[in-house]
């Protein structure tokens, strides 16, 4: 089949690598891709340390997805970015403490690997943690990846098997047809939409499905003299606000969690700097002593239920768009699943709660 992956971040490059390699011929839609929220990630795969009741489906999807993830990596140059150090997620005060003690507790009910250490061990664990840390909880199979050279990768292996990259703006898609930009169109059989934030915008049904989440991410590097940043990824709660610190090679170290519901704004500002740099501190206070590499924001697609879009919108229309914070985690297995749905085969039984049908009947108005 003549398929149209519109979106090459890292969902549509997944999907346009698998498509090709399925046999399909591809062409991959996007003006610049490898950019947009994909470039700006920390690039957690940590579907435990995410986990939240209520969001079963999320968690039980975010971990078969990292099950795929080694054999994933293992296909791409330098094994895709893989880190597989584990994470570690700290607690600052009393109820942030109390906090992740039910954070505890509801995986432990749900059967999940995690082990909790008292202050004195999250700081031999990792030394460069500061004294007002009071606990943690060891997850040792959530990894991290290094989304730049994940995505350098993608974009290899996606032309390597046959993908055809068209650098022109989709405006719109149906059934069969995506208009360009520059007032073209592409014909094909099967669109896959995995445009992110702008899916919405570009296929009405989902306009008031799928939103922009903005997120602001600082990249950092410890300088001379300073002390090494983490080893393994650092989660912490600071006061009830969250905030990652993802190590990369060299020294260097991503930090982030700002979230905002602010249309498809993309500028950094002062306050998000302010707040990341501030609770940072608190957790690693040698971050002081870091070099400021870079500041960005990226737009997350959020949808109602934190669940992806993954399934026919309509025939020769599928959504692969919706994944929110967890694009590069679900990655292998959207790939996988739209792969099969390509082929009339069912997907992975944990990709089935992230059919679309869940939310377009209700915001089309039905019931």
């Amino acid at each position: 089949m003549k398929i149209a992956v519109v979106g090459g971040g890292v969902v549509g490059l997944s999907v346009a690598w698998a498509a090709a390699e399925a046999g399909h011929q591809v062409q991959l839609i996007d003006a610049a891709p490898g950019s947009g929220a994909s470039w700006v990630a920390g690039g957690m795969l940590a579907p435990v340390t995410e986990a939240w009741p209520g969001e079963e489906h999320v968690l039980a999807l975010g971990s078969a997805s990292l099950d795929r993830w080694p054999d994933f990596a293992a296909r791409l140059e330098k094994n895709g970015g893989l880190r597989t150090e584990g994470t570690l997620v700290v607690a600052v005060d009393a109820a942030d403490r109390e906090e992740l003690d039910g954070v505890a507790d509801f995986l432990g009910r749900l059967g999940r690997e995690v082990e909790k250490v008292n202050a004195r061990e999250a700081r031999r664990l990792e030394p460069s943690l500061g004294t007002s840390v009071r606990s943690g909880l060891l997850v040792p199979g959530d990894l991290a990846v290094d989304n730049r050279v994940l995505l350098t990768a993608l974009r290899k292996a996606a032309v390597d098997a046959g993908t055809q990259p068209i650098a022109v703006a989709a405006t719109s898609v149906s059934a069969g047809e995506v208009l360009l930009a520059n007032g073209s169109t592409v014909d094909c059989d099967v669109v896959v939409l995995a445009a992110g934030a702008w899916s919405g915008g570009l296929y009405e049904g989902l306009a008031k499905v799928i939103r922009p989440v903005k997120g602001e991410v600082l990249r950092l590097k410890a300088r001379d003299g300073a002390l090494d940043p983490p080893k393994r990824t650092v989660r912490a709660l600071v006061e009830g606000r969250q905030v990652y610190l993802v190590p990369r090679d060299g020294r260097g170290l991503v930090l982030g969690a700002t979230q905002y519901e602010a249309g498809f704004d993309t500028e950094v500002t002062v306050g998000g700097v302010r707040d990341l740099l501030r609770d940072a501190e608190r957790v690693l206070p040698g971050i002081g002593e870091y070099a400021v590499v870079e500041c960005a924001a990226g737009l997350r697609p959020g949808s109602p239920d934190n669940l992806p879009l993954l399934g026919w919108l309509e025939p020769g229309v599928l959504a692969a768009t919706g994944h929110h914070r967890n694009g590069i985690l679900l990655a292998p297995i959207t790939a996988e699943a739209v792969v099969d749905l390509l082929a009339g085969r069912e997907p992975p039984e944990p990709a089935r709660a992230a059919d679309p049908g869940r939310l377009l009947a209700v915001s089309n108005g039905g019931g």
